[in-house]
């Protein structure tokens, strides 16, 4: 089946909540814990070719998803996508193994479920900040947008993966220029220290 969804940043979960019911959305599920781990091949041929697979947990309940290449679209995100209730988690993480596959990313998130019409509707609390995703037919969407006060300068294509690897990266190369600033500092401190023990032994003889 194709998907097609957008993303908008939100600032506070309450209050979109309380818009959300106030115009009419249904709650299909109050907040719960997601465990998300994308798999490839060795190779990264599913990275490199725009498509993933991933294995997601939600307490005792397991999904695997297939998602195709992204079609063109300025302002949504639309792909194929595939998705299949897992029985047994352990096991199917040991046949993705067996076939191949390893984890190459994962991430974790605090999600609601609501509904309007026949949009759905996520509110999702993650690493990244708070985000409202609506997936849907393109008219549904933008007709929901609206009613909240938003528009499609709003719409993010961007998914979670992509947002998540570019702030990790940046908090990494945050954390190595301290670290380096740091040493740097504190090589500093221990010349300055040599030279004037160096000095004071001189001025003593």
């Amino acid at each position: 089946m194709i998907e097609t969804e957008v993303k908008i940043k939100i600032s506070d979960i309450k209050e979109t909540r309380k818009k959300l019911l106030s115009i009419g959305c249904q709650v299909d599920r109050e907040f719960y814990r997601e465990h998300n781990i994308f798999y490839d091949f060795a190779d990264g041929r599913l990275e490199k070719s725009r498509q993933a697979l991933r294995l997601r947990r939600i307490e005792r309940k397991a999904f695997l998803t297939f998602k195709g290449q992204p079609q063109k679209s300025r302002s949504f995100k639309v792909r194929e996508e595939y998705e299949s209730e897992v029985k047994n988690y352990r096991h199917i993480r040991k046949i993705l193994k067996k076939l191949g596959l390893r984890p190459t990313f994962e991430y974790r998130k605090k999600r609601m479920l609501l509904r309007w019409g026949r949009v759905k509707i996520c509110l999702d609390i993650t690493e990244v900040g708070n985000y409202l995703e609506l997936e849907g037919k393109r008219s549904d969407i933008v007709k929901l947008a609206r009613q909240l006060g938003y528009s499609r300068k709003d719409f993010i294509k961007l998914d979670y993966v992509q947002m998540i690897k570019e702030k990790r990266q940046q908090n990494q190369s945050s954390s190595s220029s301290k670290s380096s600033s740091s040493s740097s500092s504190s090589s500093g401190n221990s010349s300055s220290s040599s030279s004037e023990n160096s000095s004071s032994s001189s001025s003593g003889s």
